[in-house]
């Protein structure tokens, strides 16, 4: 979920002759009030500030997470770069970037659970923020067929994701402040080869009043109105069910300690939903279905070699920090070898974090080790940042986990979180939030940690559907 609310900040502003200096908008989600949008644009001189700030509540399996985001922008008037702010708060952990282009590089200050990181990068060419992003808009018009497309800069994960613009027929929709005549806009945002889709709908002059996009199976809208609709009291909204995916039968551990084959359908029939391969998950795609094999042990690989990133610290895992730095050696011991080092850093992991908690929202590596607290994200960054510390390539995986019992329902996979590091020249996956990593782990994306990079499969929760479940034997 949390990485659906920064995306809302990604959507382009559409272009209009004289855009309004502040919007609101209340958010729903499954028709219940979960939050509000704000939108400001201010004209200074020669330069365009616009701010987008996003506040929302969710209850999670009896917890509550309060998640907030804010984007501000500055650019020309003409829509070239020039600065921006991100910052975003998950249950008390913060997370603030500033970035400004200087001769085409980007100078950037990252600040998170307490540490603090400079950079320079080059500015992905042709990208633009919300100014730019406007009067692209402006520029392709609304005539029913129009279709365009805009190179967005994520200020919130320092990347670039295309969104595709389609343009609609006008049609009348239903607002808090009475009926209007709008233009739909299809809108499909590529994060890599991941699309994510959504609506919005805007008038003549391309002012927004309504946006919705699908999450786990329900929809949330966004619908603009006065500001004491936005601020009104939220109704809380309990997704978490949702996404969890029943199981055709109980699975016991044997079987999990083994290889298991699952045949997976996607509610919807949606031929873009791709899964990894993993040297121990290997995928089919028979028709639309998928087969999933899943390998308590990792084979001899067939992905590629780790990265040099793959070694190196980040915002979300910082290895090089004093106080992962020492965590790590107090896991590892005397142990030398690379699998017995994440074997200890494994288990040294599940007694470290002692709060199991749903309250957090998602915590970098530092943040855990200061304050050890958290459910599966937690425990996967530590782990793959103590990993890395230790000079072991890393990397976190986002899926699926059975559990014969989880808030209720009986034989279940749940939203789940782990680590794999590069041992023995194959990744194998770590897992100190349950008792380890085994056969009921389905991996939906891979990546390095950052939470907002990881939306490869998240759209697939609450709308996959296991069909078949079958413990296979292995002939080598």
């Amino acid at each position: 979920m949390r990485r659906y609310l920064l995306a809302l900040l990604l959507l382009p502003p559409f272009a209009h002759a004289a855009p309004p200096e502040q919007q609101w908008f209340t958010v729903l989600l499954d028709g219940r009030k979960i939050g509000s949008f704000e939108s400001r644009r201010d004209v200074r001189g020669g330069e365009v500030v616009t701010t987008q700030k996003l506040d929302m509540v969710l209850d999670r399996a009896g917890s509550r997470v309060a998640m907030s985001s804010s984007e501000t922008t500055t650019e020309t008037s003409a829509g070239q770069p020039l600065a921006f702010r991100s910052v975003t708060q998950l249950s008390g952990n913060q997370t603030v970037i500033d970035g400004r282009l200087r001769d085409g590089t980007l100078e950037v200050s990252v600040r998170n659970g307490g540490d603090a990181a400079q950079r320079r990068l080059p500015w992905p060419k042709g990208a633009l923020l919300a100014e730019g992003q406007r009067l692209a808009g402006l520029r392709a018009g609304l005539a029913a067929g129009t279709r365009w497309s805009v190179l967005t800069f994520q200020p919130s994960s320092l990347d670039t994701a295309e969104v595709r613009n389609t343009v609609q027929a006008p049609e009348d929709v239903d607002l808090p402040g009475g009926r209007l005549r709008l233009s739909p806009v299809e809108q499909t945002t590529l994060f890599g080869q991941t699309p994510m889709r959504s609506r919005v709908w805007v008038d003549a002059e391309q002012t927004i009043h309504k946006l919705t996009m699908p999450i786990m199976g329900v929809e949330l809208t966004l619908l603009a109105c006065d500001h004491a609709c936005a601020t009104a009291p939220n109704q809380g909204s309990d997704v978490f069910e949702r996404t969890l995916m029943p199981s055709p039968r109980p699975l016991d551990r044997t079987e999990l300690t083994g290889t298991m084959r699952y045949t997976l359908a996607l509610r919807g029939g949606d031929a873009t939903l791709a899964l990894p391969r993993t040297d121990e998950q290997t995928v089919t795609r028979r028709g639309d279905r998928w087969v999933v094999t899943i390998r308590r042990h990792a084979a001899a690989s067939s992905e590629a070699k780790p990265t040099p990133d793959d070694y190196r610290p980040n915002d979300w895992l910082q290895s090089a920090a004093p106080e992962i730095v020492q965590l790590a050696r107090q896991a590892v011991g005397d142990a030398t070898r690379s699998d017995e080092r994440m074997q200890r850093i494994e288990a040294f992991v599940r007694r470290f974090i002692q709060t199991k908690s749903l309250d957090v929202g998602y915590a970098s590596a530092l943040e855990v080790a200061k304050n050890p607290e958290g459910d599966c994200t937690e425990h996967a960054v530590l782990v793959a940042a103590l990993g890395r510390a230790l000079g072991i390539a890393t990397r976190v995986v986002d899926g699926l986990a059975y559990a014969p019992g989880f808030a209720g329902k009986d034989q279940v996979f749940v939203p789940h979180a782990w680590a794999q590091a590069w041992v023995d020249g194959r990744w194998q996956s770590y897992d100190a939030a349950l008792p380890g990593f085994d056969a009921g782990h389905i991996a939906l994306s891979v990546g390095n940690g950052d939470p907002w990079r990881f939306y490869a499969g998240l759209d697939a929760l609450g709308r996959l559907q296991l069909e078949q479940a079958e413990a296979i034997e292995v002939t080598h």
